[in-house]
């Protein structure tokens, strides 16, 4: 692959604390041009690493704030602490949780704390790839092979779906947990090492997940999962605090409408990551509304 990739990388200033950070918010004049701006103040937690998270959150942003709501955004830099702000109700919404399995450990923690507002998409798994000129297939394929890696797979944040997977089922039901060393950094760390490889032609290990537009723009391949070690695909859904159904019954009815197929999944992600890429956002929701409005199986508040 001849092309850089852009890789956002100025989220890796925000470290690996958890800690909260206020990235932005809508003002009352703005809310108020699209709406009643009385409806209320609703603060959605997202990690901006995590590019499902990242275009659902501006997504929702879009038309929530079309419904007259007031819309503030926090970013986090890992699950548990976003899981924790929900529970606590600092945070109103997760636009993008896996609590099917990835993040399952978080929603059983938390599930009396926390509300399912629905199910967005439904074919979502994790996958091991290597860059397409590997002479290896499936995951078994990497037993005996960790030299010639380094004995590393990369993977993303620490307490990710991705991570936290791949390290508890994924490498021991292969036996690759004594020969390979699961790498954690940040979405942008592992891309920028899986990137360098395919440009050097050196031979790579990564996790990634579907959906995700990596897939169909770096020249990788998915190594096929033969001992079913990531197990059934799961649904990606918006969670919120418990009481949010209540408190906003209009933006919980828009939100339980969404649904996303790969199609418009992947122009979305693939608008706002890439096309637009950061702080234009707004423009690449817009963007993607213009393309997919008369296409989508819900309510699109114009």
């Amino acid at each position: 692959m001849n092309t850089r990739i852009r890789i956002t990388t100025g989220i890796l200033a925000l470290g690996v604390g958890g800690a909260v950070v206020l990235s932005g918010c809508a003002t009352g004049d703005d809310a108020a041009s699209n709406g009643d701006a009385e409806k209320g103040t609703i603060t959605i937690g997202y990690l901006p690493a995590w590019t499902d998270s990242l275009s659902n959150t501006f997504l929702l942003q879009d038309q929530l704030e079309k419904l007259g709501y007031t819309v503030e955004l926090e970013t986090l830099t890992e699950a548990g602490p976003l899981y924790t702000g929900l529970a606590e109700g600092d945070i109103d919404i997760y636009p993008s949780a896996w609590i099917d399995v990835a993040q399952a450990s978080y929603w059983e923690r938390f599930e009396g704390d926390l509300e399912d507002l629905g199910e967005y998409y439904s074919e979502a798994s994790g996958l091991l790839a290597v860059p397409s000129y590997v002479d290896l297939d499936s995951i078994a394929d990497l037993k005996g092979q960790g030299e010639r890696f380094g004995n590393k797979i990369y993977t993303i944040e620490p307490g990710s779906g991705a991570a936290t997977y791949a390290q508890e089922s994924l490498l021991p039901a292969y036996g690759l947990d004594e020969e390979y060393e699961l790498v954690t950094s940040s979405t942008p760390a592992m891309l920028t090492v899986l990137q360098d490889a395919i440009e050097k032609k050196e031979d790579v290990v990564v996790t990634l997940w579907r959906p995700y537009w990596v897939n169909d723009v770096f020249d990788i391949k998915e190594l096929e999962d033969t001992e079913d070690g990531y197990g059934e695909p799961e649904g990606l859904h918006y969670i919120a605090h418990k009481g949010f159904t209540e408190e906003f019954p209009e933006a919980a009815d828009l939100i339980g409408q969404i649904t996303l197929d790969d199609e418009q999944y992947g122009s979305l992600e693939n608008l706002v990551v890439n096309e637009y890429g950061p702080d234009k956002e707004p423009e690449a929701i817009d963007a993607w509304l213009e393309q997919h409005a008369d296409q989508l199986d819900w309510a699109v508040v114009e």
